[in-house]
């Protein structure tokens, strides 16, 4: 942002759409935080579970709304926009933000409805659309696109964690209707880099959701196979199922890698910091859909090395032989490999954790990401 005077927002009010108040709490909160700055009103519509007082405690009004996560039914996705369009008029609002693809689609036709042309469209990665390169994936985001542009107006703006996402949409992401964020932002005050512990062995952790779309699979695999060769590395699996996902790895199967030698599965966490403090190197193998994985920024802002995937948001902040090394999706032998040869040099493992904080700290942090949003709802709401 420019030293020079913001403009007088006060009294504007800016409404969120998202599917889950966990999601918004876990992401988001930088966002929140940015339009509060700028004295703008705000309101979060999603499903209520357990995350209600910390986002109210960035300003924010709470409002629940009663909707399926997952169901993209027209018929549900009809009520959910009816009832959000009451709240939107109730709300009085002059900007929705929508943030995920169910959001959009559901908060699109809500706004049309309200009567309200102010909107931000945030794809925050491309989920199944960008995973799937068979035909039904194909067909599956040209319909997306004409769904998601029929809802466009002229005051819209689209928000990408990525460069390559937009093309998923038709757009162009150098065009002025679309801005581009360092994915959620990290706080590197928060996060900071401690020394990396011995080694070896070289212990890998992945934090994320357990999910086969995560590649938590392939981590697995690698893993395996680099003991095979000889190598001394170790995996902790940190992260809970997510029953509601079709993509869940089950519970059994977890169980059972945990009975693995050099493996460990933990369940989920909220000590981050502690998680790097213990391991030397972040692997997410990531077969797509991502936007800027919130796991990567974190240990980045840790000063950990990264073990990544060649798929979009992945390689948005990981340079291979850089920030560490990328290898193409759904190879666990290329990642065996990477691994092997981390094991065996140490000095690099430490030189590509210094060069992923320092990556985080020009332009992924919670601040950068809050400016950029800052601008972004200036332009909308005074042009």
């Amino acid at each position: 942002m420019s030293s020079s005077p913001l403009p007088d927002l006060q009294g504007r009010k800016l409404v969120f759409v998202v599917t889950e108040d966990w999601f918004f709490a876990s992401h988001f909160l930088p966002m929140a935080r940015a339009a509060r700055e700028l004295g703008l009103s705000v309101s979060v519509v999603t499903r209520v579970r357990s995350r209600r007082e910390a986002i109210e405690a960035t300003g924010a009004k709470v409002i629940p709304l009663q909707a399926e996560r997952r169901s993209l039914n027209p018929m549900a996705a009809g009520y959910a926009s009816g009832q959000l369009a009451s709240i939107l008029k109730a709300e009085k609002a002059d900007l929705v933000h929508c943030i995920a693809l169910r959001s959009i689609l559901v908060g699109g036709f809500a706004a049309g409805m309200a009567g309200i042309p102010n909107r931000v469209y945030a794809l925050t990665g491309s989920g199944f659309l960008g995973a799937r390169t068979d035909l039904a994936g194909r067909f599956a985001r040209r319909a997306v696109r004409l769904l998601v542009r029929g809802l466009e107006t002229k005051r819209t703006r689209y928000l990408f964690e990525n460069t390559d996402d937009p093309g998923l949409l038709g757009l162009d992401p150098a065009a002025p209707h679309v801005a581009i964020v360092g994915g959620a932002g990290v706080n590197p005050e928060a996060l900071r880099p401690e020394p990396l512990p011995p080694q070896p062995p070289l212990k890998v952790a992945v934090v994320a959701r357990m999910l086969w779309s995560k590649g938590v699979d392939l981590a697995v695999e690698a893993v395996r196979a680099a003991r095979a060769k000889g190598a001394d590395v170790e995996l902790s699996l940190y992260g809970a199922p997510d029953p509601s996902n079709p993509k869940a790895i089950p519970e059994e199967t977890l169980m059972a890698w945990n009975a693995e030698l050099g493996i460990a599965w933990h369940g989920a966490t909220r000590d981050i910091a502690g998680v790097w403090r213990d391991h030397h190197l972040a692997c997410l193998p990531s077969r797509g859909g991502e936007g800027l994985p919130r796991t990567l920024l974190e240990a980045a802002a840790c000063g950990r090395a990264i073990l990544t995937t060649d798929v979009p948001g992945c390689r948005t902040l990981v340079r291979d032989g850089i920030e560490g090394r990328i290898v193409a999706p759904n190879d666990s032998s290329g990642l065996a490999e990477a691994l092997v040869a981390l094991a065996s040099n140490p000095d690099l493992v430490v030189r590509m954790g210094e060069a992923v904080r320092a990556r985080v700290l020009d332009g992924f942090t919670e601040r950068d990401v809050m400016d950029r949003l800052k601008s972004l709802y200036i332009s909308i709401l005074t042009s």
